[in-house]
C-alpha cells in the first residue's frame, strides 16, 4: 500500500509537470550556468518546486534527490529521483524533444518510474513486475537485429571526447543508422515503445536514468552497465536495448 500510494503521486506529479512545460515552451525563459557548463532555466526550478511541494504535503518522511536540488532525509524507506526538466537545452532552444522524469526507490531499488513527454502527449509508467505502459496502454520494445537497429548516442561527447568517439566508430557500421536527441527521457521512451533499439551513455546522472530504465526493462528490453552487470542508482555509464542486440553492442563498446 505504501508503494501503491506514491505510484498514484508520482504520476499526478508527472502530470503536472508537463503541463507546465507545456505552457512555457517558446516563451521567454531566463537560463544561466551551472557548474558543469550545463544549462538551468527557470522553468526546471518552478517544475522541481511543484513536483517537491506534492511529494512533501503528502509524505514527509522521504528523501527526495533532484537535478537542482536535494531534500535528503536519512534512514528514509523512500527516495524520489527527479529530473524535471529533462532535454533542457532543446527546450531552451524550442527543440520539442524534452520531459519530466521521476523515479520512485524503495531501500535502495528503484520499483516505479513516470515519465511526461508533453509535447507528443505521453506519459509513461512502469512498476517493477508490472509491465510498461503508455498512455494506459501495454508497450513493449522492438525485435530488430543489429543491421537494423537505429543508436541514440549520448550527445556529451565534449566531456570525453576520445573514448566516446572511438566506441561511435566502432559502432557505426554494424547499426542500422545512428541519433543524437539530447533528452534521456526521450530516448528511453522510444526504445521502450519499439521506436528505436538502443541507447549508449556515458555520462547521465542518476535522474536522467532511473525511471527510463526500469520502463525499458519492463517493456522487455535490458539495461545494464558496460561490463553487462545489472544497473544501480550508482551505474555510471549504460546501455539499453530491446534485448536482442545488447551483447552485440556490449562487445563493441569495450
Amino acid at each position: 500500500m505504501k508503494i501503491a500510494e506514491r505510484k498514484n503521486i508520482a504520476i499526478e506529479a508527472a502530470i503536472k509537470s508537463g503541463k507546465i512545460l507545456l505552457k512555457n515552451f517558446r516563451r521567454p525563459i531566463t537560463t544561466k550556468f551551472k557548474g558543469d557548463k550545463s544549462l538551468v532555466t527557470n522553468i526546471d526550478l518552478k517544475v522541481e518546486d511543484a513536483i517537491v511541494k506534492l511529494i512533501k504535503g503528502h509524505f514527509t518522511k522521504d528523501s527526495i534527490l533532484s537535478e537542482e536540488n536535494r531534500y535528503l532525509r536519512r534512514g528514509a524507506e523512500f527516495r524520489w529521483i527527479i529530473d524535471p526538466l529533462d532535454g533542457t537545452h532543446n527546450y531552451i532552444h524550442g527543440i520539442d524533444a524534452f520531459g519530466t522524469s521521476i523515479a520512485l526507490e524503495f531501500e535502495g531499488e528503484v520499483v516505479f518510474g513516470a515519465i511526461c513527454m508533453p509535447v507528443p502527449n505521453e506519459l509513461y509508467t512502469a512498476g517493477k513486475g508490472e509491465g510498461a505502459y503508455r498512455n494506459g496502454k501495454k508497450i513493449s520494445v522492438s525485435k530488430r537485429r543489429l543491421n537494423q537497429t537505429t543508436l541514440i548516442y549520448d550527445s556529451s561527447i565534449r566531456y570525453n571526447k576520445k573514448p566516446m568517439l572511438a566506441a561511435l566508430d566502432r559502432l557505426v557500421d554494424k547499426v542500422f543508422n545512428v541519433r543524437m536527441f539530447g533528452s534521456t527521457a526521450r530516448h528511453l521512451s522510444d526504445i521502450a515503445s519499439g521506436k528505436v533499439e538502443v541507447d549508449v551513455e556515458f555520462n547521465d546522472k542518476v535522474w536522467d536514468f532511473a525511471a527510463g530504465l526500469l520502463l525499458v526493462e519492463e517493456a522487455g528490453g535490458k539495461s545494464t552497465d558496460f561490463q553487462g552487470n545489472k544497473w544501480s542508482t550508482k551505474t555510471k555509464g549504460y546501455i539499453a536495448s530491446n534485448g536482442i542486440v545488447h551483447d552485440d553492442i556490449l562487445r563493441l563498446i569495450k
